[in-house]
């Protein structure tokens, strides 16, 4: 019971002070968030706890599902096909240069499908910096939703690798992706038409106002849970489930524009920083002092950054030197997805140890530097 009881003062304690240090930092709240939970777990306030880890795996899905109310599928639609191809090319050659890094530094096969992973979660932090007309940073946000759908692709094929091996359960996984894939699609089209032939229909789920029963957070929250359902019955990514149910509600739900946010402010204001706070608590800062550990890290954030910066050569004629930079570090943030595939390495016992806490860290010392560096780079050439 104390240990419990020390588990909740000391999340209530980070959940409301991180915004304060952030601020005067000049730093994302995520990184606090899980350096407060990190020194909190070396000073003894934390410890493991499967409550403590439940909340913060339904807090992870929740991040995942709030990423994909990120993404319009009409957007995306209506996207040139000049672009397309430059988006492609680029997720492309991530790939390329990631499976080029690792065969030349002799490392696991799994950073192949780690290095190149993208996601717009830490991107939306930057129109808070730039004006929502900056060229290169709408780039990033259109091109990093089509990379973050390949990397919750790639993450749920390498999730049933690492769980299952190759073989007839991969096959079986990959199978019953290719069927989910296909029924979302066949959705998609079916909401469609039915919401061209009865508009008012959407109004009726979701109204926008007079709406004193939260219907459209009702319904948000329904969409989510079923989602995470279907996957849990088709054993498949449950992040990823999670995503294509947050890329329902833009997409079909759009005439309701302050919906993302209503749904962003409870997550980001109760869920998502439990989740954060977790992972920190899995890092003791001892292992600071473990021989290789930081060199590691620092590795594994300059090689994520600099096959950014090489495949960024997609968008020569479109962006000039300093903004096709500038997208490659806004790129460099992929926090969550990083420290979920890197859990789920680790929990499988495909990575060391020694590698799951070099990810972590890589993925701090990537927001800061990318952050800083877009400052810099943006304001001063």
């Amino acid at each position: 019971m104390s240990s419990e009881l020390s588990i909740i003062f000391t999340l209530s304690f980070i959940i409301f002070i991180s915004p304060y240090i952030s601020a005067i930092l000049k730093i994302p709240t995520t990184p606090v968030e899980i350096i407060m939970g990190s020194i909190a777990t070396t000073i003894g306030f934390l410890e493991y706890s499967h409550q403590f880890e439940l909340i913060a795996e339904v807090g992870f899905y929740y991040l995942m599902f709030l990423a994909g109310t990120e993404v319009n599928l009409k957007e995306l639609r209506d996207k040139s096909k000049d672009l397309l191809k430059r988006d492609a090319l680029y997720i492309l050659l991530l790939y390329i240069f990631s499976a080029i890094f690792v065969t030349l530094n002799n490392e696991h096969k799994i950073f192949i499908a780690m290095l190149p992973l993208i996601s717009v979660g830490l991107i939306v932090t930057l129109y808070k910096e730039f004006d929502k007309n900056t060229k290169w940073l709408n780039l990033s946000m259109s091109t990093g939703i089509m990379g973050e759908l390949v990397s919750i692709v790639v993450v749920t094929i390498a999730g049933a690798v690492i769980e299952h091996g190759v073989g007839g359960e991969l096959y079986k996984s990959i199978l019953y992706l290719v069927i989910f894939l296909v029924s979302i699609a066949i959705l998609y089209k079916g909401f469609r038409v039915l919401f061209w032939w009865y508009p008012e229909l959407k109004n009726y789920l979701i109204p926008i106002y007079a709406d004193k029963d939260e219907k459209d957070i009702r319904l948000s929250m329904a969409i989510f849970f079923l989602m995470i359902a279907i996957m849990m019955m088709l054993h498949l990514e449950i992040a990823f489930g999670a995503f294509i149910a947050g890329i329902f509600i833009p997409t079909f739900f759009h005439h309701h524009r302050d919906l993302p946010h209503k749904l962003s402010s409870f997550g980001f204001g109760f869920l998502i920083p439990i989740f954060f706070v977790y992972i920190g608590s899995t890092f003791h800062l001892s292992r600071l002092f473990e021989k290789g550990l930081i060199q590691e890290a620092i590795w594994i954030t300059l090689a994520m950054i600099f096959i950014r910066v090489l495949a960024s050569v997609s968008f020569i004629g479109y962006l000039n030197i300093k903004d096709r930079i500038l997208l490659a570090f806004s790129h460099s943030m992929p926090l969550t997805l990083l420290i979920a595939i890197a859990t789920l390495a680790y929990q499988n016992n495909t990575i060391s140890q020694f590698y799951y806490f070099s990810f972590i860290l890589a993925g701090l010392f990537e927001v800061l530097i990318s952050m800083f560096s877009i400052k810099i780079i943006s304001r001063y050439y």
